[in-house]
């Protein structure tokens, strides 16, 4: 494997059958918020020039000046120098092969809606863990289904990673899935460096509904830790929460996949216990008494598991899926159940 460290600038190099193919690609990523802030820091080292998709003007120009994001992670320094900034979507798209989308889940229809576009020969990478609201369709199936990308074209990046550790450049590491390991090579190809280590996976279902599923899992930690349970608890819901996960996939697009690998549980624990999780730190406020709108407001930051709880419900009512865990996060953020009656009734049921 040819490291990042030799690799040549703005080349991806992809092993075929012991032969070495070359080929430069224009990538972009699309977003603003902390993890294509993080994407844009490790990619540097491998792409000489990235193109980045930013709707605010301003913070276009406060980054071309001040050299770092002035709202998520403002220690990374982001050479101008080194990147093309747009603020149209259209032409971003246009001018680009590979498209990396940043874009929370509860906007991507919405910016994508505003002009006609055409993937044709595009790779689209997802590295949103969310479903796209209503239409309840991973971004992966999003594409595919009402862009007619073909899956061959479509990658998807996980975790376990936090976009916080990325900036400190602690030891992290991603999970890159695409329907030919020749495509997931490929994209992990872009990101690895000496601070991040990626392997890639076929499962783009697996790995994309476990993201959106560990989501709500996390808010369930944080609902539980807000209401004073300890590390002990929080053992055994996670425990659990792993099993129900691997219920949800079974059921609906069974595979030969290992839900104890760090794709899956790994993103699971890290959401689940990190204090950069923004689903956990959300869950914690409601446990504290916050209402899901004014846990929103304060965080100022979109909460990817809320958005998903409603389309997983929806999912599950064909699915019939036993998700207990899911199912106590559903009745206290939509019914208004009491958090500690839920919560306490829940951990009747846990084993």
């Amino acid at each position: 494997m040819i490291t990042c460290v030799f690799r040549k600038l703005n080349t991806i190099f992809v092993g075929v059958q012991g032969m070495l193919m070359e080929k430069k690609y224009r990538v972009a990523v699309l977003g603003s918020g902390s993890w294509a802030t993080a994407l844009v820091k490790i990619m540097q080292y491998n792409i000489e020039k990235i193109k980045w998709f930013i709707r605010n003007t301003e913070t276009i120009d406060f980054i071309k000046k001040h050299h770092h994001n002035p709202r998520y992670l403002s220690s990374v320094e982001l050479p101008p120098e080194n990147i093309d900034f747009y603020h149209n979507i259209g032409e971003i798209i246009h001018d680009s092969d590979i498209l990396i989308f940043a874009i929370p889940s509860p906007f991507l229809k919405e910016s994508l809606e505003a002009e006609q576009f055409g993937f044709e020969n595009k790779i689209i990478v997802s590295a949103i863990k969310g479903i796209i609201p209503v239409l309840n369709l991973t971004v992966a199936e999003y594409f595919n289904q009402v862009y007619k990308v073909p899956f061959k074209n479509i990658g998807i990046i996980s975790g376990p990673c936090h976009a916080e550790e990325i900036a400190l450049e602690r030891l992290s590491y991603l999970t890159v899935a695409s329907a030919t390991k020749i495509r997931a090579e490929m994209i992990a190809d872009m990101l690895r460096c000496h601070f991040v280590k990626v392997k890639s996976s076929k499962d783009i279902y697996g790995i994309e509904y476990a993201a959106v599923l560990k989501n709500i899992m996390a808010i369930a930690a944080g609902i539980s830790h807000g209401l004073g349970y300890g590390d002990n608890f929080l053992a055994v819901l996670i425990s659990n929460a792993s099993q129900e996960i691997k219920r949800f996939l079974d059921k609906t697009y069974k595979s030969k996949r290992k839900v104890n690998s760090s794709a899956y549980l790994g993103d699971l624990l890290v959401t689940a216990y990190s204090q950069f999780s923004r689903n956990r730190t959300f869950g914690t406020m409601i446990g504290k008494g916050y209402s899901a709108r004014s846990a929103q407001l304060e965080m100022n930051m979109v909460v990817e598991g809320y958005h998903a709880i409603e389309c997983i419900r929806e999912i599950n009512k064909t699915c019939h899926v036993k998700m207990p865990i899911f199912d106590s996060v559903y009745h206290i953020i939509h019914d208004k159940i009491s958090p500690a009656l839920e919560i306490k009734l829940l951990s009747e049921n846990l084993r």
